[in-house]
């Protein structure tokens, strides 16, 4: 009995302890999977925590940046403008000493014209008191005798040679004479030139816009950006179909951006955007209709601008289809100088140099404003803007003069006319005027290197120097290595080098120096 019970108890002991082992295990497992849970919750709150943290940290170092470029590009700006008016100082600085390095040449030479003159005069009156009727019988009777001595000279023969003599000597006289008078014409044309040329500068003071191919528009807050989006991107591609320019919506803040070439149509997404923006509504359907709205406004503004622009400049009888692409010039620039203002500019510049010229002023002024009018249409059709622009003043009924002067302003064709002449010229003053178009200081000194370049690399070089802003080269030579003649043909050699290997506005004149210095020293 007593075995029985330890049996039992033993038993019962087995039982209760694995009991026990079976209760501590599901205990221990339960305190885990709890233990698992909360730490993977703790993990994912560290995680998002520092994902926040990192986004706001990388916006941050986003506006660092930003505000970094503005910070360059502002020290930039500055220190190119600061160089350039150091530039500019020193050009006129050697330009007024060049004038009184000129000035004092001039004094010279004239002082030792004088002197020359007296001692001429002195020795002449010498001669002419003591020996004149001596020497001039001495003369008569060698001439004489010479003649005779000549064999088979008859008297007819000696006054031929003697007249031959004349002839020759008369000719060179009046080569020298000629000569004289080009040399004074030359220099009388150059100065009415410059005359003419000062006073069509003077009496134009013409505005200039330099525009880009963006445009910003301004928005209320960021939350814009999605309605601007829309579903899926439905808004923006509407947009971007309707106008058929880049919307670009990026972290800038309250901002978007309008990209294109064509400022037309960059102009009417700008107005139709704003539009859309304070009314509220934006959806495809909402977004055609605003922007053909716009168009016809914008339409109606370019054929009031060019009347506005004929009117001002005292035109008539110019064909409707012109003055629409007179308009549409206004929303189209060249190297940042803006299309139309400078076809007004050219217009008033020629205008006055043909009242100079005594010349018809009404035509030279519509010369000027219809010469870059091929311009509104080199994106649509294929050519150089000179041919375009004289195919479309040809199809609307402008005259001969009007024609050529168009298509021969950058020698598609060869002038047939004074007012085609002149064209070029205003036209490049109008185009390289300081602050017309826009050059950086870097392709500024490479353009003046390049020059430089140019004439170091021909033989007998020893110095070159590009002066005037690069509207000048002077270029000095070895004088044991080149002689008179062959720097007259070395400018030309240069000048054609420059012609071919280089991209200007406007003309370079080349200089070439030779000049020999004989130095003692008296001990």
């Amino acid at each position: 009995m007593n075995e029985t019970m330890r049996t039992v108890v033993s038993v019962i002991e087995v039982l209760i302890f694995i009991l026990v082992f079976f209760a501590g295990y599901f205990i221990r497992k339960f305190f885990s999977e709890r233990h698992l849970r909360e730490t993977e919750t703790r993990a994912k709150k560290i995680l998002e925590e520092s994902t926040k943290e990192f986004e706001n940290r990388k916006k941050e170092l986003e506006l660092e940046s930003k505000d970094f470029k503005f910070k360059m590009r502002s020290d930039f700006e500055r220190e190119t403008k600061e160089k350039r008016e150091e530039l500019a100082n020193l050009e006129r600085k050697l330009a007024q000493k060049e004038e009184n390095i000129d000035r004092k040449v001039d004094v010279l030479d004239k002082k030792e014209r004088e002197i020359a003159k007296r001692e001429g005069l002195l020795v002449t009156k010498e001669k002419t008191i003591e020996a004149h009727q001596d020497e001039l019988s001495k003369l008569i009777v060698e001439e004489r005798q010479k003649l005779q001595r000549i064999s088979g000279l008859s008297v007819e023969e000696a006054k031929k040679l003697f007249l031959r003599r004349v002839e020759d000597d008369a000719k060179l006289e009046a080569q020298n004479v000629y000569n004289q008078v080009l040399d004074e014409a030359k220099a009388s044309a150059d100065r009415k030139s410059k005359d003419v040329l000062a006073t069509a500068m003077q009496k134009c003071a013409a505005e200039h816009v330099t525009n880009t191919t963006v445009s910003v528009v301004a928005l209320p807050n960021d939350e814009m950006k999605g309605r601007i989006i829309g579903r899926e991107g439905r808004n923006i591609r509407a947009l971007e179909i309707a106008t058929g320019i880049d919307v670009i919506i990026d972290d800038t803040p309250e901002a978007v951006i309008l990209s294109g070439f064509d400022m037309v149509k960059r102009e009417i997404a700008r107005i139709s955007l704003e539009r859309l923006l304070h009314d509220g509504r934006i959806h495809p359907g909402r977004i055609e209709e605003v922007v053909g709205k716009v168009k016809q406004e914008m339409e109606a503004n370019i054929k009031e601008e060019g009347e506005h622009t004929v009117f001002e400049l005292g035109l008539q009888r110019v064909h409707p289809e012109i003055v629409r692409l007179i308009g549409r010039l206004k929303y189209r620039t060249s190297y940042g100088q803006n299309a139309l203002q400078h076809m007004k500019e050219v217009s008033v510049i020629l205008g006055v140099m043909a009242g100079e010229l005594n010349l018809d002023v009404t035509l030279a002024k519509r010369i000027g404003l219809l010469h870059d009018i091929g311009k509104a249409l080199t994106h649509e059709v294929e050519g150089p803007h000179a041919i375009i622009g004289a195919d479309i003043a040809k199809k609307h009924g402008e005259s001969k003069e009007v024609i050529n002067a168009i298509m021969s302003h950058h020698e598609e064709a060869e002038p047939e006319s004074i007012y085609a002449v002149l064209l070029q010229a205003a036209d490049a003053i109008s185009a390289t005027r300081p602050g017309a178009r826009r050059e950086t200081l870097e392709n500024y000194i490479k353009r003046l290197e390049k020059l430089e370049s140019i004439a170091d690399s021909f033989k007998g070089v020893e110095k070159a120097f590009a002066i005037q802003a690069g509207r000048e080269i002077r270029i000095i030579v070895q004088p044991d290595k080149v002689t008179d003649l062959q720097a007259i043909g070395l400018s030309r050699e240069i000048r054609k080098k420059i012609e071919e290997g280089l991209e200007y506005p406007g003309q370079i004149k080349v200089t070439v120096i030779r000049e020999t210095r004989a130095i003692e020293y008296a001990k």
